[in-house]
């Protein structure tokens, strides 16, 4: 039998890796999509993708040139795999972006057409019908040419010819999630991919005996980077279910988890307090979650709350507290960079609270306020990565707050025809040295022997009469101040005031069965963060639920809650 790693080493491209597999492996299970995210499954081994992308390939090389960009749009699951490695055998770019849903308008899509100038857009029959309609209100996307995958006839996978691509080559362009800006267009190559998948495999410490389970959304890095093409590099199954099905039932989750005796699975903060608050004591009883080895946590702010919780919630389900894996990553470095140690328990550290906003990582005295951090991890692999002063371009000392530079072979190419702003972004050097070039990330943090420690992002640091402040704790204070206040649902910001100075807003979303008065909401909220910042909130906006403004990964976008907050658009409960 042979070793399913070995393969890895024998690759160059994403087109040799899948041919590899479905030529060593062809009946081989690759992917197991939960259509209902219950017991609905539908299988397809290494053989079928494989043939399934030659297919599409061969029809794209007959519509488009090499190299040409192409949209894809696919609800989540076996589709989308089919339809963007047949992108790559056929030599294009794909350009994965999230399916809109009803009540949303195209816009953002649109707007990702024109960036990357896609003249095609892939997708399928059932979603093509929902959306066509509302193509005539874009003119970039009616005067594409749609194609539904599952609809191709025509066209023999025999008359795929494979495409002249190398490492170096582009493989699709990953649009960040714009929770600090619009959405750019990172250009991700082969070698970029597979190093990252190395560092990943290395990381989680994935074997043969490895099982994935995942809900992420596959337009994006964490869902696609992490789950599927790492599945597929190590050579071992992946069952998969829709976002939506999660966050309807966050026990289907855990339910197959448990089910499929998953050692790999992971997401963004915010599902695993979901899960601690939706998921009853009774479904809790049904799971069996000892198998699981690797849960990682990464692409928002990791709480040492939510790591407490939901182990102390599922601990009768077999769960460790060594299965946490807090992570650091970026699109612009394909997928991870940093990562905590598996099976260790993640190290939690307070820090004096005013010594941070002020730069300084500092142990607290006796009855100093603090914030509690988590560690992501040392820098994996043969990355480097410094910890920076914005202003100076110099490297800070020990223990000092600052920009978090990255370089390696996981750094991405730049942005899709943003030059300027790619120079700025992936070509800084520091001063004093002239050593890079460097990526420079937009997050600040620091080190303590190697750990990564987060504290916030550059953009959305709230200053105020020269004091630096943490939204994630001004956000976080918010939230436990009353019980109708939705978790990981508010954002916090400054406006300029007419007198020159920044004022403090707060939005936060309110429980949808919620029969609390909303000016008690505002008085808690008001008096939270007076007592612990000594900070005024100028003016403070309850949300209906679910509509505090995210991007399609469920990152808060807080420019974008600031812009819609000085337009008068948000969506405030009324005040009676």
């Amino acid at each position: 039998m042979h070793d399913p790693l070995s393969v890895t080493t024998r690759v160059s491209t994403l087109v040799e890796l899948l041919r590899s597999r479905s030529q060593l492996e062809p009946d081989q299970l690759a992917y197991k999509f939960l259509v209902d995210g219950e017991t609905d499954e539908i299988d397809l081994s290494y053989g079928e993708l494989d043939q399934q992308a030659r297919e599409i390939g061969a029809y794209l090389q007959k519509q488009v040139a090499r190299g040409d960009r192409v949209l894809l749009l696919s609800p989540a699951g076996l589709e989308f795999i089919a339809a963007f490695f047949g992108c790559l055998y056929a030599g294009v770019i794909a350009v994965p972006v999230y399916p809109p849903r009803t009540d949303r308008p195209l816009d953002l899509i649109e707007a990702i057409a024109n960036d990357a100038d896609a003249k095609i857009a892939l997708t399928t029959a059932s979603l093509f019908s929902t959306i066509e309609a509302r193509l005539a209100n874009h003119s970039r996307l009616k005067s594409m040419h749609w194609i539904a995958t599952d609809n191709i006839t025509g066209v023999s996978s025999e008359s795929w010819v494979q495409p002249e691509i190398a490492e170096d080559s582009l493989a699709f362009l990953q649009y960040t999630s714009g929770s600090t800006s619009t959405p750019k267009g990172v250009m991700v190559s082969h070698r970029n991919i597979l190093y990252n998948q190395r560092l990943l495999q290395q990381v989680f410490e994935h074997t043969e005996q490895t099982k994935i389970v995942i809900w992420l959304p596959l337009s994006h890095d964490m869902g696609l980077i992490g789950n599927i093409f790492q599945s597929m590099y190590v050579g071992v199954p992946c069952i998969l279910m829709s976002p939506l099905m999660f966050v309807q039932k966050p026990i289907r989750w855990l339910d197959a988890i448990s089910r499929y005796g998953a050692t790999t699975s992971g997401a963004p903060n915010f599902a695993y307090d979901l899960c601690v608050r939706k998921i009853t004591s009774e479904q809790r009883s049904t799971l069996d979650l000892s198998r699981w080895r690797v849960a990682f946590n990464a692409a928002e702010p990791v709480r040492a709350k939510t790591i407490e919780q939901f182990t102390d919630v599922f601990a009768p389900c077999g769960f460790r507290p060594q299965t946490f894996l807090p992570c650091y990553g970026l699109a612009e470095a394909t997928l991870i960079v940093s990562g905590g140690k598996r099976d260790a328990v993640p190290i939690i550290q307070s820090y004096q609270k005013e010594a941070l906003e002020n730069g300084f990582a500092r142990a607290p005295a006796d009855g100093d306020q603090v914030r509690t951090l988590v560690g992501c991890g040392p820098v994996l692999g043969d990355q480097e990565m410094v910890i920076v002063d914005p202003e100076s371009f110099t490297i800070c000392e020990s223990n000092h707050v600052g920009e978090i530079w990255i370089s390696g072979p996981s750094v991405s190419q730049g942005y899709w025809n943003r030059e300027e702003l790619t120079e700025k972004t992936f070509n800084s050097y520091l001063a004093d040295t002239g050593q890079g070039p460097y990526l420079r990330t937009g997050d600040l943090g620091f080190l303590v022997q190697g750990e990564l420690f987060i504290t916030d992002r550059i953009k959305d640091l709230i200053i105020i009469r020269g004091q630096n402040y943490s939204p994630i704790d001004i956000e976080l204070k918010a939230e436990e101040s009353h019980p109708a206040l939705r978790a990981n649902c508010g954002a916090a910001f400054t406006v300029n005031g007419d007198n020159g100075e920044e004022h403090l807003i707060v939005v936060h979303e309110i429980a949808r069965d919620s029969n609390s008065d909303p000016e008690e909401v505002k008085g808690a909220i008001r008096q939270s963060i007076a007592e612990y910042y000594g900070l005024r909130v100028y003016d403070i906006r309850l949300l209906m639920a679910g509509t505090v403004p995210r991007t399609t990964s469920g990152k808060i976008q807080r420019q974008v809650c600031r812009v819609a907050f000085l337009n008068g658009t948000l969506k405030c409960v009324p005040m009676g």
